[in-house]
């Protein structure tokens, strides 16, 4: 049993099958990719897994709880958090004002302590936001306004974010959308960093192959809604389906 369970899901949006009777499996504290051409179902999927759509039919069950149907906070408090295409940051606040949001949640309409319920002071909390920087190389930019960064130090920006909430599960909706080469490379050795020093599972949506193939311990591919092949990656590259499936004819 992997940390997080897809079983059967089926999604249609009228006359369009967007998922068929997918089922993924992703291990703890692995790096897995899911990789599609346009129109697989990639998206859908994704926001089946975090609670925002609901499959027709079929499970979503992180450690043994399902999502559907959970509000965004709850998703959260379970110990998910997403990154998305578009760095979700608060651009008119300082770095390090963006990482203290994220230890606050909304409770029966109050503010509470989201992660840190037993921190004794303000002062701890900002040490530990302060620690969340240092671990992505942005302690030295913490007074600068959030919307004044680069595309690949919002990235960072928002990987603190999600740290500073302890998740288990970090979901990745192709965190290298939009950048430079130079900042792609940088965004792959941060993910690897993380990876390695927190022992958080990584689910990622990503078109840029270096990408996956850089990252990914397993790669699910989908086309047209239904997984096709999920497997290592080095019998990912150049397996015959895949081939097929990208480039719209068989290879032989």
């Amino acid at each position: 049993m992997g940390i997080l369970e897809v079983k059967g899901v089926n999604k249609r949006f009228g006359g369009l099958q967007a998922l068929g009777d997918v089922n993924l499996s992703v291990q703890e504290n692995s790096v897995h990719a899911i990789i599609g051409p346009n129109g697989a179902g990639k998206s859908t999927l994704l926001n089946c897994l975090v609670g925002k759509l609901i499959p027709d039919s079929g499970s979503v069950m992180f450690d043994g709880q399902s999502v559907l149907g959970r509000k965004p906070h709850e998703i959260n408090q379970m110990g998910i958090s997403r990154v998305f295409q578009t760095p979700e940051i608060f651009a008119d606040l300082s770095v390090l004002e963006n990482v203290l949001i994220p230890c606050f949640a909304r409770r029966d309409g109050a503010f509470r302590m989201h992660a840190y319920e037993t921190v004794a002071n303000e002062r701890e909390l900002r040490d530990m936001a302060l620690h969340m920087l240092e671990d992505v190389n942005m302690h030295d930019k913490r007074r600068m306004l959030a919307g004044s960064l680069s595309r690949g130090d919002k990235r960072r920006l928002e990987m603190a974010m999600c740290l500073v909430q302890s998740p288990r599960l970090l979901l990745l909706d192709e965190p290298t959308a939009g950048m430079a080469r130079a900042d792609t490379n940088n965004t792959i050795d941060l993910l690897k960093e993380i990876h390695a020093k927190h022992d958080i599972t990584m689910c990622i949506i990503e078109h840029d192959m270096n990408v996956v193939f850089s990252l990914a311990q397993r790669i699910t591919v989908l086309a047209q809604g239904t997984p096709l092949v999920e497997d290592v990656p080095d019998r990912i590259k150049g397996h015959p389906k895949v081939r097929e499936a990208y480039l719209g004819e068989a290879q032989v």
